[in-house]
Order: structure tokens, then C-alpha cells, then sequence
């Protein structure tokens, strides 16, 4: 049996405390199932074990508040169990404790319909279970029938296996994932460590788990990669990761081996605020586990097999966590040196691969800190810092001869470069969180937060382009956000039947786009190799920008089978923009721009049966154009109230099934989505502001076909149109950086031997080839990579290899195929090889 079961619970609401308000005891044709009845609240860990013939469930971030206030205790329920006992512990525990007549009972731990079960089955050297209709003799034993499952009411699970209950945040409070009418994808702990054997890029990562996201782009930028064909909101621990001046790093501001775990809402949403018109991905990092302190060390060497000598990278990663009485914590720190990158043919990739910012020739470094106290029973208080800094340490630039040479050429790394600040990103995040479970019934959770945010590109030869006044230059963004979130989750009806979340966000960014200008003498000399820096001038302006947001969901769980959710949200927007000079010279005058939206959702989920579930929605998502974008470069005359405030609106309509069964879990989806007003780009980069349509259809299959074989499959295929003639007609094809080619995951997995687990995954990037011309809309040819990953159980620790591009495939990622200078055509990666141990102690 297990000593261990924990239910992962997630971001600011993992400290709500779950009120056990109820117990029940079941009879079931083995012996008793022990229901404890639960009101909404945070996902309690569980820590069993047991003590002569008593098993014991310490229940771990759960309050028991049974009418009268008393205890539970049921003596003798069944034959071969003395007592069942569920009693209140110290803080926010409780405990269950099942004692056998003879021996300790085979005890399971489930979740089903929100409640905490517990199947308990006599040990065999207690009693004898009479035979049932259901039953099959001893022969036969091990060889039931589906028809005989089926009649019974629960399936019986292995007392060795550990059963873990989805639960999802991306809707602002504790879900079991089968209750939310939209398409979500959580990746776990587990996965990330498993996907960072391959790769530490997290847009990579996700890629090859999440439907609906684009395949990515091995650079820094998420720039071309989308969520069913819309923009991302990332959050971290509650923290938004965008910036009104887009830098498109969000997904470069922290380390895999912070993260706990990630959950994907699909589809736009108003949940948290603006951005999220194709969805949100929220990060909830690591926090303190078990009791006293426990570490973990883990070390690994990557390389290019076809240039030894110029591609050895490191990782090093420590943890510390754990509980001392009222505290817990969590201590995470990494390093990592990504070396050269080399593409299949044995060419140095440049380290600026798309003109988006690069990921070769990089140092990162993570230090995440998280410090929680339980104040009372139903208080807590946590404080979560996360710093995050990438910096690029390269002697290469881009070899600018390739776009002399006719026909298409792949990018060439050249080099000899001479540049003072290379690339660079930092991240700072804090937070400090309240939760109070019990505020005349309701629970509160509030949050305050900071971040500091500071991103620096390659250098840019703009001389050709008079708006941005014929000038080199290097560009940084500067950002700062503060903000507050407060939410109240008040039930409405008895039982926990229906709840109303309610609550009030408020942001403040500061953020400016200033550049670095260079000698142009000296960089023509040098072959394009040398920048000097000459002075430094204002490219976007100094924007303060304020949100203020009201929602309200409604939560109804109609019946055990039906549940109804709906909501409301209203933001509004101020951004004040000073007086600036363009890099072309002209005098703008400052101003303020006003925004204000009403966002609706409505949706449901029924359940045919227990293992399927259906579900529909409406949901609206808004952003706000890039202002500081259209700002740098404004025309002579312009003014800052000149700008079209209108926020897009996004509607969106979705269809979905699930299955989860014992060996199968699948999911199907359709969506279909409008806007009114656009936010494609032009040749000349301006936004377009026509009417959009984006639709698509998204499949998942995972399955165990035994306890030792894995496999699964996940289809993704969107398209998109803009009306740029307002006449109905959706003809113009968005670009290749909104819309992806079809993208086909597969994998294969499987226990070779005990200990011993190897896993071989497929990623297919179809072909995609719109009609006319314009930014973005190069057709784009097909490819297939292959991955494998093994680990093998040695000593404390585990030994891990990772070979990614396995049989050294020569291809072009999609966003290198979009371009349309050959100085941005860079290949993909060709075959690396990643070799690492980790170790408890």
C-alpha cells in the first residue's frame, strides 16, 4: 500500500482548507465505503499508514465540522472491522482510522463527485465474504467479467496505486478538471520533469503536451506561437506575465524546475483580466511537502554529438522543502548553461535564430522562495518570490551574406562579434497571499503582487526604414506591475449545491521601450560585427497603464449530472502615454486612452454516464491593441487620442466531449470563434483591424493497455480568415504566425524492465499554404521529429538520458519558414543528447 497519496493542489487557492461536513458509511459487496461529504475548498494531501491492525489517514489541509461538532465513530460496522473512526487532529488535519478484527484492512483511497472516499475490504484473514451474484468462485477469481463490474457500484483499485483527482485553477478557484465546460490540459510535475530530458525551453515543453497550442519555436520569443490561433495570457502563481509594451517572452521568465505543475484553459476567457482571447496558461510553482526537510540534487551534461568540443551544456538544480510545525517551504535553485545550438547538417545555428531573440550560448539562473504559515485553522499566509535571469554570452552574430545569395539560403552564424549587452531577460515576481476559509460562511482569498521585468534584443539594422530614423539600435523594455486580486467564494445554496465567486482586480504597469543607438561606420567596417554605442533615445514612450476589473461566476451543480456555471466581467483600462520624440524625429504629444469592456460566459457539463462527460459553452475574451507598438512609430501630426480605443471582443463557442475510463482517457472538441475587430499585422507591422473568424478541432487519446505499456496521441488543426473588406467574407487567410499547420503528437511508453521506463514520442508539423501574399503568409512544408526518453532507478537516485531529434532530422521550423529574409531562415535543432542523475536525500 501506498505510504503517500497527494492531491496536487494549485496557485493562490492551495491553501483554502477543504470542511469535511459529513461521513457515511456504504456497504459494498467487499465491505464498506467510508464517504466524508466535502464543501468546496483547497485539495487536502493525504498521508497514510498504519499501526498493528489499524490504518491510519492523516488528511492534510481539511477541517472537520460535523453537526454537533463532534467526532465520528462507528463500532463493528461490518464483519472483520472493529471501528472506523474519523476525528479532528491539530491545525488543519483530520484524521480516518479503520481497525480490522485480526488483521489491518485493505483500504483504498478515491474521489468521487467532489467527496473523499475510502473503500474498505476485511483482510482475508479476518473473514470470509459470502458469495454474491456478482462474485465468481475462487477458480476463478482473478478473471471477472466485464458484465460483473459493472454491476458493482465502485471498481476495486489496487491498494498500491496512487490515485490522483485533477483539480484546476484556471477558473480562479478548486475544480475537479470534469466540471468545467471548456477544454483544458494539466501537465504535471511529473511530465516536465520528464519533457526537460530533452529540452529546458518551456514553450517546447508544452507544445508537444498541450492540443491547441502551436509547435515551438526554439528561440526566446513565443512570437508565432499561439493558443487556437489567439493570443496567450500566462500567469505565474497569479502573477500576469504580459507587458503593454508585447516583448513576447512569457514563456522565458522562469525555469521547468520551478514549476509544480501547468494548467492550459483553451479558448478565450475574461477570467483574469485582458490578453487571454486564445486562452491561459497558468503556472503554479513548487511548494514545501512533507514533514521536516527534504532535499533533492539533480546534475546533467547535454550536447550535440556531431561538435563535441563546442556544445557541452550543464544543469544543476537544488531543493529544499518541507514543514516544521505551522511553516513550510520551499527553496528551489537551478543553473544552466545551454551551449552552442547545431542544426542537422553540423551548422552553428545563430544565436539570434528569428530575429525574435535566441536560446544557444545562454546562461539561466532561478531561485525560487516560498515561505507559508498557518495562522490559525481556517487562516493562512504565504509569501512567494521567484527570480528569473537569462542572459546570452555569444562571439556570434547573423552572417548578412545570405541575403545577397539568390534563392533561399539557410541563416549562417558568423564569427566575431562585438557587442557590450548581449541579450538578456530578467523576472522578478512576488506575492504575498491571504486566505481566510471562513468569513460567515465564505471563504476570501486576497493576493498583493510585484513584478520587475526587464528584457533586452539583439541589435537591429534599421537604416533602411526612415520611421525608425535610419538608425542601428538595440532595443531593451522596461516593465513594472503592481497589483491586488480579491476574491470570495460565497455557497448560496446548502450542500456546497451552488457557490458565487465574486471579486475585484486591480493592476498598475509602468513600462518603457528605450534603445541603445550605434556607429554605423564602425559596424560596416566590421562587417556588421562591431557595435559602438553612440547615445540612446526613446523608442515606445513611458505608458502607465491601470486596470480595474469586476467579476461574478455562478456555479450550480444541478444534480449529480448536470452542473451549470456562469459569469460576468467588466473591465476598464486607462493608459496615459507622456510626450515623446519618435527615432524619426517627430514631436508627439502625450495623452490618455480609455477601455472599457462587458464580458459574459455561460456553459454546462452533463454526465451520461460516470465516465463520460459533455459539455458546451459561451465565452468572450478582450485585449487591448499593442499601443505601444503603433506609438514608436507615429506619423508628424499625430496624438495619442487619435488611437481607436475600442478593446476586441472575442465570442467564442465550444463543444466537447470526455471519456475517462480505467486504461482510456480521450478528449474531442470543436470550437468556433469572431471578433470584430482584428489584431493580425500588416507588411509594414501595423495592426489590422478587420473582422476575424478562427475555428479548429482538438483530439487527445492516453491509454494503458497494461501496468507496463503506455500510449497516446493528440491531433490539433485550426484555420482562420480576416473580413479586410467588411463584406462578410472571411477570404483573406490569417498569417502563419496566428495559424499553425495541422500539429500531430504521439508516444509510446513503457517499463522495460523493473525501474528501467522508456518512452519514444513523435511530433508532426503539417503543411499549411494561404492564398496570397502579405506578412507571414510563405507556404509552409511539413516535417517529423522523434524523441526518445529513458531512466533507469540506480542506487537513491535516477539515472536519466534524453535524445532529442532522434534520427537527426533536417528541417525548418515553422516560424523560420515565415520569414521572409534569409537571415531569419534558421534550421531546426539536429540531434542532442542530454545525460543527467538526481538524487533525495
Amino acid at each position: 500500500m501506498a505510504s503517500t497519496i497527494a492531491l496536487v493542489a494549485a496557485g493562490p487557492v492551495s491553501a483554502q482548507v477543504s470542511l469535511i461536513t459529513g461521513v457515511r458509511l456504504n456497504p459494498t459487496p467487499t465491505g464498506v465505503e467510508v464517504v466524508l461529504e466535502t464543501l468546496s475548498g483547497g485539495t487536502p494531501e493525504v498521508l497514510t499508514s498504519q499501526d498493528g491492525e489499524t490504518f491510519i489517514a492523516d488528511i492534510v489541509n481539511a477541517q472537520l465540522r460535523l453537526p454537533g461538532g463532534e467526532n465520528f465513530q462507528a463500532d463493528n460496522p461490518i464483519e472483520g472491522i472493529s471501528a472506523i473512526a474519523v476525528t479532528a487532529g491539530e491545525g488543519n488535519q483530520v484524521r480516518v482510522t479503520v481497525t480490522g478484527a485480526t488483521a489491518v484492512p485493505v483500504t483504498d483511497f478515491v474521489v468521487e463527485n467532489g467527496q473523499i472516499g475510502f473503500r474498505v475490504t476485511p483482510s482475508a484473514e479476518t473473514v470470509t465474504v459470502p458469495p454474491t451474484e456478482t462474485e465468481t468462485s475462487p477458480e476463478t477469481e482473478t478473471e471477472t467479467s466485464p458484465e460483473t463490474e459493472t454491476e458493482t457500484e465502485t471498481e476495486t483499485v489496487p491498494a498500491d496505486q496512487e490515485i490522483i483527482e485533477l483539480i484546476v485553477t484556471a477558473t480562479r478557484i478548486a475544480e475537479q478538471i470534469t466540471d468545467v465546460p471548456a477544454s483544458i490540459s494539466v501537465v504535471g510535475e511529473e511530465k516536465i520533469e520528464e519533457q526537460t530530458r530533452l529540452t529546458r525551453d518551456l514553450g517546447t515543453i508544452l507544445s508537444q503536451e498541450v492540443p491547441g497550442l502551436s509547435v515551438g519555436t526554439q528561440s526566446a520569443s513565443t512570437f508565432g506561437q499561439t493558443l487556437r490561433g489567439r493570443n496567450i495570457s500566462v500567469i505565474i502563481d497569479g502573477v500576469p506575465q504580459s507587458t503593454n509594451r508585447n516583448s513576447a517572452r512569457d514563456l522565458r521568465t522562469i525555469d521547468p524546475s520551478a514549476i509544480e505543475r501547468v494548467e492550459v484553459l483553451r479558448g478565450p476567457t475574461a477570467i483574469y483580466g485582458d490578453g487571454a482571447t486564445g486562452g491561459v496558461i497558468n503556472i503554479i510553482t513548487k511548494r514545501g511537502r512533507g514533514e521536516g526537510v527534504q532535499a533533492e540534487t539533480t546534475v546533467d551534461l547535454n550536447a550535440f554529438p556531431t561538435n563535441l568540443g563546442e556544445t557541452f551544456g550543464q544543469n544543476i538544480q537544488q531543493s529544499f522543502s518541507g514543514s516544521l510545525g505551522n511553516f513550510d517551504f520551499a527553496l528551489n535553485g537551478s543553473f544552466s548553461r545551454t551551449s552552442a545550438q547545431f542544426d542537422a547538417w553540423g551548422d552553428r545555428i545563430p544565436p539570434d535564430p528569428n530575429a525574435q531573440g535566441g536560446i544557444g550560448d545562454s546562461n539561466t539562473f532561478n531561485l525560487l522562495s516560498k515561505v507559508g504559515v498557518n495562522l490559525t485553522d481556517s487562516q493562512r499566509l504565504q509569501f512567494t518570490a521567484n527570480y528569473f535571469r537569462d542572459t546570452q554570452d555569444t562571439d556570434y552574430t547573423t552572417d548578412p551574406i545570405v541575403d545577397e545569395i539568390p534563392g533561399r539560403q539557410r541563416a549562417r552564424a558568423l564569427e566575431g562579434l562585438d557587442l557590450d549587452e548581449s541579450q538578456q531577460t530578467t523576472n522578478l515576481n512576488t506575492s504575498l497571499d491571504y486566505t481566510h476559509d471562513d468569513i460567515l460562511g465564505s471563504s476570501f482569498q486576497g493576493q498583493i503582487y510585484y513584478r520587475d521585468y526587464f528584457t533586452r534584443f539583439f541589435p537591429f539594422d534599421a537604416r533602411e526604414f526612415a520611421s525608425l530614423g535610419n538608425t542601428i539600435f538595440q532595443s531593451r523594455v522596461e516593465s513594472e506591475k503592481y497589483g491586488a486580486r480579491l476574491q470570495v467564494d460565497t455557497p448560496i445554496v446548502d450542500a456546497g449545491r451552488a457557490n458565487l465567486l465574486w471579486g475585484v482586480d486591480l493592476v498598475r504597469e509602468n513600462t518603457n521601450q528605450p534603445v541603445s543607438i550605434f556607429d554605423p561606420v564602425a559596424f560596416d567596417n566590421s562587417n556588421g560585427l562591431t557595435y559602438d554605442r553612440t547615445g540612446s533615445r526613446t523608442w515606445s514612450p513611458f505608458q502607465r497603464q491601470d486596470n480595474l476589473g469586476l467579476f461574478a461566476q455562478l456555479k450550480w451543480n444541478v444534480s449529480d449530472r448536470v452542473v451549470l456555471r456562469g459569469g460576468v466581467r467588466h473591465e476598464r483600462i486607462n493608459v496615459d502615454v507622456n510626450d515623446y520624440t519618435t527615432l524619426s524625429g517627430n514631436r508627439i504629444q502625450g495623452g490618455e486612452l480609455d477601455y472599457n469592456a462587458t464580458l459574459f460566459n455561460v456553459g454546462s457539463v452533463v454526465y451520461p454516464t460516470e465516465e463520460i462527460s459533455l459539455f458546451a459553452n459561451f465565452s468572450q475574451g478582450f485585449s487591448i491593441a499593442d499601443v505601444g507598438r503603433v506609438l514608436r512609430g507615429a506619423a508628424p501630426g499625430f496624438t495619442v487620442e487619435s488611437l481607436d480605443p475600442e478593446a476586441q471582443t472575442v465570442n467564442n463557442y465550444e463543444i466537447g466531449i470526455r471519456g475517462n475510463y480505467e486504461r482510456i482517457q480521450t478528449s474531442l472538441a470543436g470550437f468556433y470563434n469572431t471578433s470584430n475587430l482584428g489584431s493580425s499585422f500588416t507588411q509594414d507591422f501595423e495592426i489590422l483591424r478587420a473582422p476575424e473568424r478562427v475555428y479548429g478541432v482538438e483530439f487527445a487519446l492516453d491509454a494503458q493497455p497494461s501496468e507496463n505499456w503506455g500510449l497516446g496521441t493528440s491531433f490539433t488543426w485550426t484555420e482562420g480568415g480576416a473580413d479586410i473588406n467588411d463584406d462578410g467574407d472571411y477570404e483573406s487567410p490569417l498569417n502563419g504566425f496566428r495559424i499553425s499547420p495541422i500539429k500531430i503528437t504521439a508516444y509510446i511508453e513503457n517499463e522495460t524492465l523493473p525501474g528501467w521506463n522508456n518512452r519514444l514520442q513523435a511530433l508532426y508539423s503539417g503543411t499549411r499554404n494561404p492564398t496570397g501574399e502579405g506578412f507571414g503568409l510563405l507556404e509552409v512544408d511539413s516535417y517529423v521529429t522523434l524523441d526518445l526518453i529513458s531512466s533507469l532507478n540506480i542506487g537513491r537516485g535516477r539515472l536519466v538520458l534524453g535524445v532529442e531529434n532522434l534520427f537527426n532530422a533536417e528541417y525548418f521550423p515553422v516560424v523560420s519558414q515565415l520569414q521572409g529574409a534569409d537571415t531569419a531562415y534558421a534550421a531546426g535543432r539536429g540531434r542532442s543528447i542530454r545525460l543527467g542523475y538526481s538524487f533525495s536525500w
